[in-house]
């Protein structure tokens, strides 16, 4: 096969063009709970669209015209917020949409991994034709992954974390269990190989597990986050009777090695403390302050009225500095088995543009 010009997924912080939302529509997602659910996408749209255009997949006429009536209630600004009648089984495009990357010359490509709902769910067919519809709304190229023997891909977005510069972070329990099994008979260096070439890394940081009740075993976006090239948050327990103890001490020491083996300067971790444990229907859900979003000029912050609230946001907002800090109440949304970073997918800015460009 042809090999792929050179291409690098960039820093969440750094310049988008826009970011990709669905509107909610699939009630088995939160039982009991979908009326709520749009008021606080309405939220976030209101706060990302203060800062960068919003573009918003919705299911059907009858869905758009709702999401309509919620922003106009809502106030966001209607001049950055378009709206595309594109079917999907769920909304979670931070797996399902493709990935911005971008070539040598600045111009962006979306990457379209193959999609099977986490290996786990058998409603996945529209959602897997994300993709070519986001490539086509805007009129960018897109590339469809593969192994050099032409294998395809399963992928997602939610799955991996990098610094622009070369670095990525992802789990063990993701990639390399036997559960949820993504790409059968795929090794560690398999992978390594393949965020090479299509994404630019020159080092990937195995973490171990991501954190309990994640429904897609062991995404690495409720655990560990970059927030500049050398400084990583670090979802961490401390309380040694919770189940995500363990899980977060072994993530310590992973990344504390891999620092001392990292050329040039060392990763600085900084910890960031989980929530109560929340739960619903003795269920425990994946509720995780590591699942923000970085936006332009803003960040914004699951929050699950929780003491640590107020410390998590405090310690992004030293981290993020010159980005605005905004909780989104998500004690409702999490009941999805997401949050924030989950439903939120970003479109890098070419080179040369003006990375906060009002939607058509």
């Amino acid at each position: 096969m042809t090999l792929p010009p050179p291409l690098r997924m960039p820093a969440e912080w750094e310049p988008h063009r826009a970011t990709w939302i669905s509107w909610p529509h699939h009630e088995p997602d939160w039982p009991g709970k979908l009326g709520a659910i749009p008021w606080v996408y309405a939220e976030i749209a209101r706060v990302l669209a203060d800062h960068e255009a919003v573009e918003i997949l919705c299911h059907s006429d009858e869905v758009r015209d709702s999401a309509r009536q919620r922003l106009e209630a809502h106030a966001v600004r209607q001049d950055r917020v378009r709206l595309h009648v594109v079917p999907t089984d769920r909304v979670w495009l931070r797996d399902s949409a493709p990935t911005g990357v971008v070539a040598p010359g600045g111009d962006v490509t979306w990457l379209s991994w193959d999609f099977n709902a986490w290996a786990k769910y058998d409603n996945w067919q529209q959602d897997a034709a994300i993709g070519n519809r986001i490539a086509s709304i805007t009129a960018l190229p897109i590339e469809r992954p593969a192994t050099t023997h032409g294998r395809r891909i399963v992928l997602e977005g939610g799955g991996i974390e990098v610094n622009g510069l070369g670095q990525l972070l992802v789990t063990e329990e993701w990639l390399l269990s036997d559960t949820q099994v993504r790409n059968p008979g795929f090794t560690r260096a398999d992978y390594e190989d393949l965020f090479r070439r299509w994404l630019g890394v020159t080092q990937t940081i195995w973490l171990g597990e991501g954190c309990v009740g994640d429904d897609t075993h062991g995404h690495v976006d409720d655990i560990a986050r970059f927030v500049s090239p050398n400084v990583v948050v670090l979802a961490v327990e401390d309380d040694p009777a919770d189940d995500n103890h363990q899980r977060s001490m072994d993530n310590v020491r992973r990344l504390t090695h891999a620092s001392r083996q990292t050329p040039g300067p060392a990763l600085e971790v900084v910890r960031l403390p989980y929530p109560r444990p929340v739960m619903m229907n003795g269920e425990r859900l994946p509720a995780s302050y590591a699942n923000f979003y970085i936006a332009n000029g803003v960040v914004i912050v699951p929050t699950f009225n929780d003491a640590n609230d107020r410390k998590a946001l405090d310690v992004l907002a030293r981290v993020l500095p010159g980005r605005q800090v905004v909780g989104i109440h998500a004690v409702d949304l999490v009941w999805g088995l997401g949050t924030l970073h989950c439903l939120t997918q970003q479109e890098p800015a070419a080179r040369g543009s003006s990375h906060i460009s009002p939607s058509q």
